[in-house]
């Protein structure tokens, strides 16, 4: 009797790892083939979560004696939104389509001028090098790259729209969160952890926006003085690349470098350029960002690459933007659900996800903050 129940219980292991496998490559599936669509609403909720203290902010305003209704403080905020996102998504847009033109145009001096770099190693070397910088398709690249930023203003309009209903439906969260779960306590638990993830993925952009702010204007005002005609694109492009964590910031020094050298053909000051850019990415990412994140987020450094590799090979490169959002979700929710507490701990820094009694205080904090 005791094999059969030991072989039953076997079987039903089995069955069990099988349907999660088999879950697991279904949400996959529908991840891929429906990003477009679930990338737009990531965006939106994100967007939405910034801005839900605008709306009480709104709301609490008082016109003639007349306090603002909350209908009106949401279209205020959903105009606001719209305006912003339509005026980045141009910036964004000419920016790039600027940088794309001329790289085009550098395209065919580009291989020469990096295999020049290679020849303090003799000819041959500097001739493979050429040799095979010559046979990448760089404009092809470059046309594919313009072809999906195309998508930019198609994947706004849908953000809009998303924010629009979500903005919609706000009036009732607290009615639907208390009819879902059918108990006031786990309702105002399931409020809580929300408002964390909330204001902690607010943090997070908050802090990110800032600091990438400060390098995109560092890299302009370093490439303007060492005459780079790209200097503004390069300082916007900065900014958005600050966003992907650790890859951004290699991307636009290499990025600045490879156009300064192009421009100039000059070894030393392409060298020097290279070094007072990676300075700054290095002060501003290692020490000014770490020390304004402190513990607010406390994320695995080795999670972050992870969560940066799956999304981005899931979504490309929205997916990178999005990875540590994302993850922050994610630490959040397994910190509080008994089943997943394994999850959080890979997942945090040192191994310490929220607990409850952080995330009363940490929900007493922000609603104080609110009523002061």
């Amino acid at each position: 009797m005791s094999g059969l129940r030991d072989q039953t219980e076997y079987r039903a292991q089995v069955r069990t790892i099988a349907l999660m496998i088999i879950a697991f490559a279904v949400v996959l599936f529908l991840l891929v083939q429906a990003r477009f669509l679930l990338i737009s609403l990531a965006v939106a909720i994100i967007l939405f979560s910034l801005t839900s203290d605008v709306i009480r902010w709104i709301a609490r305003q008082r016109i003639w004696r007349v306090r603002v209704p909350n209908w009106l403080a949401s279209i205020a905020a959903l105009l606001l939104i719209s305006t912003s996102l339509l005026l980045v998504s141009s910036i964004l847009l000419a920016q790039l389509n600027t940088v794309l033109t001329t790289t085009l145009s550098y395209a065919e001096r580009a291989p020469s001028a990096v295999a020049s770099l290679f020849s303090w190693l003799g000819e041959d070397v500097e001739r493979a090098v050429l040799t095979s910088l010559n046979s990448v398709e760089l404009s092809g690249y470059v046309r594919t790259i313009a072809s999906q930023a195309g998508n930019v203003m198609q994947g706004t309009v849908l953000v809009i729209l998303f924010v629009g209903f979500l903005f919609a439906e706000r009036i009732w969260f607290d009615v639907k969160m208390s009819n879902f779960f059918n108990n006031e306590a786990q309702a105002e638990r399931a409020r809580k952890i929300v408002i964390s993830i909330i204001h902690r993925v607010n943090y997070y952009l908050l802090v990110k926006t800032v600091v990438s702010l400060i390098t995109g204007a560092m890299v302009y005002v370093v490439a303007s003085f060492f005459g780079i005609e790209l200097a503004l694109a390069l300082g916007i492009l900065t900014f958005i690349l600050n966003y992907i964590p650790n890859i951004g910031s290699i991307v636009s020094t290499g990025m600045v470098a490879l156009v300064g050298f192009v421009e100039t053909g000059e070894p030393t000051s392409t060298a020097l350029l290279f070094v007072i850019t990676g300075i700054i990415q290095f002060m501003n990412g290692n020490v000014i960002d770490p020390w304004l994140m402190g513990r607010a987020l406390r994320l695995s450094s080795f999670g972050i690459i992870m969560s940066l590799a799956f999304w981005g090979a899931v979504w490309g490169i929205p997916g990178m933007f999005l990875s540590v959002p994302i993850m922050v979700m994610m630490l959040v929710i397994c910190s509080h659900v008994p089943g997943l507490r394994g999850v959080a701990i890979l997942l945090s820094r040192e191994g310490l996800p929220e607990d409850e009694r952080e995330l009363d205080r940490f929900n007493d904090h922000i609603e104080g903050r609110k009523t002061s």
